[in-house]
């Protein structure tokens, strides 16, 4: 899937960042906006104009722009709505479901309870559109990610890309047959690549003590011992990739014909499908081709992690429920809403 970690870079080659430039544009927007408050939804409909940086970087294939948006500026429901729409037409044609849920969970994992001022705390801002932290060495390949969503955010301006990442995630679990997510919008963009956070906050797949780095990554989010658990069960989907990660084979029998590009190793057989075969497989490990990290087996080795893993390997329902309230929580780490409370959709 999703990995948390470079374990899980897949789907489509890196590609190659090579430049960028700045350039100014004036977007259109249909809201009402008194002078000191950020553009909103109006059932008015009044034409405002507004300005936004945008930079744009170069890929081998072509360019996309990462905007930094204002600094007040949350989405617009209707256009969230549509862009929904335009992610479950990509996921049918590109089967890129994985790397939606990791790019989500990658903006998120950055957010370190510890810091109180936004954006320095880190979390789901955006901020993972920027060549400098698309860098970091766990988000390897992400930058694909971002070329698939990118004609929707230039589609729908009124979109961030902090509520962009996280409706792409939520969308892909769903449309995988996963839960139904509760999630909430409003996600304010960081302004620039200078509020991107340091890399290192998010997990490796193979350190020395794996449930102590599980524990100190997840508890500096405010997360427990079952939200690491139930989100470790999203490794249900995707593969890993050797020659990105150094994890896994470079093809088993069940990814050499894809769907997507062929290759790599994944944790289950039906690799795009949202079920709780992560945790069957992982207690039984009778399949050579299916893989089994150090942060994936201590699942069933650590006390406390193993009595959720336990479960969920013959509780769907439970798992499902579970994961559900835990992605939602991740997505809304370290966010600054507007409106403060967010809403959905």
């Amino acid at each position: 899937m999703a990995s948390l970690s470079g374990a899980a870079s897949r789907l489509l080659p890196a590609a190659r960042i090579t430049g960028s430039t700045t350039t100014t544009r004036l977007l259109f927007s249909f809201s009402f906006v008194s002078p000191l408050k950020c553009p909103k939804s109006s059932p008015l409909l009044s034409h405002v104009f507004r300005y936004q940086k945008q930079s744009l970087v170069r890929v081998s294939s072509g360019s996309f722009s990462t905007v930094a948006s204002p600094k007040c500026a949350a989405s617009d429901p209707d256009q969230l709505k549509s862009a929904r729409e335009d992610i479950k037409e990509l996921l049918k044609t590109t089967f890129c479901h994985p790397i939606l849920v990791r790019l989500g969970w990658h903006d998120a994992g950055t957010y370190n309870k510890n810091i109180e001022e936004w954006p320095q705390r880190g979390g789901a801002n955006g901020s993972l559109r920027f060549e400098v932290e698309l860098k970091h060495g766990a988000n390897a390949g992400l930058v694909n990610a971002l070329k698939l969503l990118q004609p929707i955010k230039d589609k729908y301006s009124g979109v961030t890309y902090a509520d962009l990442f996280q409706l792409a995630s939520a969308t892909a679990v769903e449309e995988a047959g996963g839960p139904k997510i509760p999630m909430k919008y409003g996600r304010m963009d960081v302004s620039g690549p200078e509020q991107c956070p340091e890399e290192g906050r998010l997990p490796d797949a193979g350190p020395p003590s794996p449930a102590a780095h599980l524990r100190d990554i997840f508890y500096r989010m405010g997360l427990n011992d079952k939200e690491i658990v139930a989100l470790s069960g999203a490794h249900t989907l995707g593969r890993s990739r050797p020659e990105r990660s150094g994890w896994g084979k470079p093809e088993t029998k069940y990814t050499k014909d894809g769907p997507g590009a062929p290759g790599g190793q994944s944790w289950t057989v039906q690799w795009l499908k949202f079920d709780n075969s992560y945790f069957k497989d992982i207690k039984e490990r009778r399949d050579n081709d299916l893989l089994v990290l150090p942060t994936d087996a201590v699942l069933f080795e650590d006390p406390s992690f193993k009595e959720y893993a336990e479960k969920y390997a013959v509780d769907q329902d439970s798992f499902f429920k579970d994961y559900a309230e835990a992605h939602a929580s991740l997505s809304n780490l370290g966010a600054k809403f507007d409106p403060p409370q967010g809403f959905s959709i």
